[in-house]
């Protein structure tokens, strides 16, 4: 019994009748991952809504120049200030390089786009940040296009409408990025004093010193659902003060519900809610 035991099993080996099929290769790019629900999108399908999860709604980062397509009437943005590029003032170690491979990247010269553009018509002085070039941050030239963009609509008389997305002021900058906030705070101020209209959008995410100067200082301000909207980020909060955060806190609906924004507003109705609110503000303007 024991000599059966310790005996070596026969195996057969059974040839399949056909070869296994090849594995397919999925080219790159055609499937993503939804970061909120998990779902798995078709990309085409996620272009087609907007760059939306179709399942959970999720609002997808878009960059500058997909927005602008998504809010300006057909070719009727024109672009200003678009030689402004940052250089490296204080000799920060790599940053030229950083500055060059997001360019190239992204196929802007920095984080924020500025023009002219029509809304359903209506004229506006339009600003647009990009969160994948260096996470938005706000460098030197950054402040300048925004300046320059609420000087244009002072000029024009024109309302501005300004989406912000942004990881807070380019460090590689130092004080000099830092001065951004007072300088574009204070052309806002004039702006405002002449009674135009600054219509400022959160989009995701927002944080650091354009949290604290020109994204929080619109007439109206907008979020798109679930944006991240804060001075410093919830964990860092968290490790500091050593208590759990509620939840969804620093999020577009949190902020809503606190009085930080006026209203959160699905990509799919951003045209529409701006629209209604230019024609509102012209017609307001006339009356006055």
């Amino acid at each position: 019994m024991l000599k059966d035991l310790f005996r070596k099993p026969k195996y057969v080996t059974v040839k399949p009748d056909k070869p296994a099929p090849a594995k397919r290769d999925i080219p790159e790019g055609l499937w993503v991952k939804c970061s909120d629900c998990g779902e798995i999108v078709y990309t085409k399908e996620l272009e087609k809504n907007q760059k939306v999860c179709l399942k959970c709604q999720f609002h997808f980062r878009l960059g500058a120049r997909e927005r602008i397509a998504l809010v300006a009437d057909e070719e009727s943005f024109r672009e200003l200030d678009s030689n402004l590029v940052s250089v490296n003032p204080l000799g920060f170690d790599t940053y030229s390089e950083k500055l060059i491979e997001a360019q190239e990247t992204v196929g802007i010269n920095e984080a924020v786009i500025t023009g002219e553009a029509t809304i359903n018509g209506q004229p506006v002085v339009i600003g647009v940040m990009d969160a994948q070039f260096i996470m938005g941050s706000m460098g030197s030239v950054v402040g300048e296009k925004v300046a320059r963009m609420f000087e244009r609509g002072l000029e024009k008389k024109l309302p501005v409408v300004l989406f912000a997305a942004s990881g807070g002021a380019r460090m590689q900058e130092g004080i000099l990025a830092l001065m951004q906030m007072a300088k574009t705070s204070s052309v806002i101020a004039r702006f405002n004093e002449a009674g135009l209209l600054y219509i400022s959008f959160f989009t995701d995410p927002t944080t650091g010193g354009v949290t604290a100067s020109f994204a929080s200082l619109g007439d109206i301000i907008l979020a798109e659902p679930g944006t991240l909207i804060g001075f410093t980020g919830p964990r860092v909060i968290e490790q500091t003060i050593k208590q759990k955060l509620p939840q969804g806190f620093q999020r577009a609906e949190f902020m809503l519900e606190h009085g930080f924004v006026d209203a959160i507003v699905p990509r799919q109705e951003i045209k529409t809610t701006l629209a209604m609110i230019l024609e509102l503000h012209g017609k307001g303007v006339a009356n006055g």
